[in-house]
């Protein structure tokens, strides 16, 4: 049986598969319960569905579509396979103007603009970006549903006004940086769909929402380092961070600096001041 990690949970979730069947494991059928692209990030095994088989290796894209039989098999390869996975809520589909008959393909080869945001996306669940699951789970089925489809992916500039409504969702994700924020719940906040609003948010201000709510939360934790002498576990809680290595790695991704080394800088250590900015260069 696979071993399943739900890493993001909401109009699309985020689940890393690890599957250990090997070549004497019977298939069996199963059934896509969404609308689903799963990047291969390692292994290969056999799909079969809709009278077709493909055959995934690392790049290659699984898609599912709801309601549609199919079945894996390992007849290549006994060192097991892992994916990672984006499920889309109908009323996400619906929204982000994804509904396609792309999404009955079965199976997509390694394709590289499909192979780059997979990679992207592993990077994001990794902790190593500071794009969001969510995110670049969306784009990657966006880009996913044009490819097949042979949509044209230019970008739309948008209205004055849904411009300004990027900005007031800024000041929303400011106010609330401390509490959960997906990307779902931040497009709500405008009344556009998920897609329209991260395009929007994105050209508006240069940065995607969740980019923008790891700044908001590493200016409020360096405001906490200066003035406060609360330990590190305290202060990466109380701005929103769940898991104290992500925020000690995501702050020295965006510092140059430790947590702990940057209070000691703000408190007159030049030399350690010094030593970061020759390290961002």
């Amino acid at each position: 049986m696979p071993s399943i990690a739900i890493l993001h949970e909401g109009s699309i979730t985020a689940v890393d598969y690890r599957c250990t069947a090997t070549s004497n494991d019977k298939p069996y059928i199963e059934v896509h319960g969404d609308h689903s692209v799963s990047y291969v990030r390692r292994g290969s095994f056999g799909c079969h569905a809709q009278g077709k088989s493909f055959d995934l290796v690392p790049g290659s894209i699984l898609v599912g579509h709801p309601g549609d039989e199919y079945w894996c098999t390992h007849d290549h390869h006994d060192g097991g396979d892992e994916c990672l996975s984006f499920h889309l809520s109908p009323e996400l589909i619906a929204a982000a103007d994804l509904e396609s008959n792309a999404w009955h393909t079965g199976s997509l080869p390694p394709l590289p603009p499909l192979a780059i945001l997979g990679e992207l996306a592993q990077a994001a669940a990794d902790g190593r970006s500071d794009l969001g699951l969510d995110e670049i789970g969306l784009l990657l089925a966006k880009r996913f549903v044009d490819l097949v489809s042979g949509r044209k992916t230019g970008i739309s500039r948008g209205n004055a006004r849904d411009r300004r409504r990027a900005v007031l969702a800024a000041d929303w994700i400011e106010s609330n940086a401390v509490q959960p924020i997906d990307l779902a719940s931040a497009a709500e906040q405008t009344g556009l769909s998920p897609f329209h609003f991260l395009r929007l948010f994105r050209e508006a201000l240069g940065v995607t929402p969740h980019q923008y709510l790891l700044r908001c939360r590493l200016r409020h934790a360096a405001r906490l380092l200066v003035d406060s002498d609360a330990p590190i576990t305290d202060i990466a809680a109380d701005v929103g961070f769940v898991d104290l290595s992500n925020f000690v790695r995501t702050f020295h991704r965006g510092s140059g600096l430790s947590p702990l080394r940057f209070r000691c800088a703000a408190r007159g250590n030049r030399k350690i001041l010094q030593e970061a900015g020759t390290a961002l260069r």
